[in-house]
């Protein structure tokens, strides 16, 4: 299977390998997504594409030696095992490799916070700082109070009909756990520390304004730079809090509302003016981003 450099969270879990054992896709889980997976024992190297949306890896059972690295850093190694979380707030794909220790299923659970409600719990602990806060991305680490709540997610996962009421309420507490646990506020890099010239910088932020209906193309962007795209993905994230993929589909989304304020092209010329073909997953992007459909969206004066 060809991997893309960026994907949706939806699209997510058909690149991580092994067999999805169970899946919520049922309209309960609105605010939060889960995929629960068995890998297989040993794997020599997956690629995996960015997201836009941070999300929670947790080892549900197993015991493996697990290496990750992004581009052609060296690989770094961690023991995982039973409660292990990757935290991961988006930008570079990355690549993996692991081998089983024990003789355990080695099975984990992926975890999507939806991005408004990740935003409201953000504003909630942050305050005005908020727009500058982000979640740190961080490697095999253990949570006891967050592994609790992901307990009762896999629960409601196994249910033969999960409680949207429920699952509402453990997004929530999940949001605001990582927001207090994990977020930080953006601070002015220290003097002579690496990043892109402001010039540069705008200069870029220009082009993809007048590019937002072409593809994401990390690649294009850091030539543009003279950087490697790896080293470029994060000095951009660095600058403006965000990386690149979901800065071209926040701009996406800002010309789609000025569009859908201020014209009277249908629902499905805007999502084609700002780069979707299918009208269905331009709706079920902006309502991720919105909280409204696009329909919703219009009416409101």
């Amino acid at each position: 299977m060809q991997v893309p450099e960026t994907t949706s969270a939806e699209a997510f879990e058909r690149y991580v390998g092994g067999k999805c054992l169970r899946a919520g896709r049922s309209k309960a889980w609105r605010e939060i997504k889960a995929w629960l997976v068995s890998l297989p024992p040993a794997v020599d190297t997956l690629h995996l594409p960015s997201v836009s949306e941070p999300f929670l890896a947790w080892t549900v059972s197993g015991e493996v030696d697990f290496q990750e690295r992004e581009g052609k850093r060296p690989w770094v190694s961690h023991r995982l095992k039973k409660g292990s979380f990757f935290l991961t707030s988006g930008g570079a794909p990355y690549d993996c490799r692991w081998k089983a220790v024990s003789s355990e299923p080695f099975q984990s659970m992926t975890v999507f916070i939806e991005l408004p409600l990740l935003q409201r719990a953000m504003k909630e602990v942050f305050g005005a700082k908020a727009d500058h806060a982000r979640l740190r991305d961080i490697s095999a680490f253990t949570d006891v109070a967050l592994s609790s709540l992901m307990e009762r997610v896999h629960a409601e996962l196994m249910r033969r009909r999960a409680s949207p009421l429920f699952l509402q309420g453990i997004a929530q507490a999940i949001a605001i756990h990582l927001a207090r646990n994990y977020a930080e506020t953006l601070k002015e890099s220290p003097s002579g520390s690496p990043s892109l010239p402001g010039y540069k910088l705008h200069q870029l932020m220009e082009w993809m304004a007048e590019h937002i209906a072409e593809e994401f193309n990390l690649d294009r962007l850091a030539a543009q730079a003279g950087l490697s795209k790896f080293y470029f993905n994060r000095l951009f994230k660095s600058a403006l809090g965000v990386s690149p993929s979901r800065y071209h589909m926040t701009l996406r989304m800002d010309a789609a509302k000025r569009l859908l304020r201020e014209s009277k092209m249908t629902i499905i010329s805007v999502a084609l003016e700002v780069g979707y073909a299918n009208p269905s997953h331009f709706a079920q992007l902006f309502r991720r981003e919105t909280g409204l459909s696009p329909s919703d969206y219009r009416q409101q004066r």
